[in-house]
């Protein structure tokens, strides 16, 4: 995974993306659980960007929801 994750929010689709980097037409995609589409690199298989539908009613729901992926995250520092 890259250093850094971004975090945009499509307010008309309902649609948040957690993104390594920007996403590309070779990229495969699959969904991986309730209404949650990874987009990977074709070479290597790396998840590479999220995409989490309906995140606003998710947000509503009062039971709390994750992702169906594991990460290890680091603090980046600028040099």
């Amino acid at each position: 995974m890259k250093d850094k994750l971004t975090f945009q929010y499509d307010r008309e689709a309902d649609i948040l993306y957690i993104n390594t980097l920007n996403p590309y037409p070779e990229q495969e995609s699959e969904e991986l659980d309730d209404e949650i589409v990874a987009r990977f690199n074709p070479t290597t298989g790396e998840i590479e960007n999220l995409e989490i539908l309906f995140f606003s009613t998710r947000l509503l729901r009062k039971e709390s929801f994750s992702l169906p992926i594991s990460a290890e995250l680091h603090q980046v520092y600028s040099d």
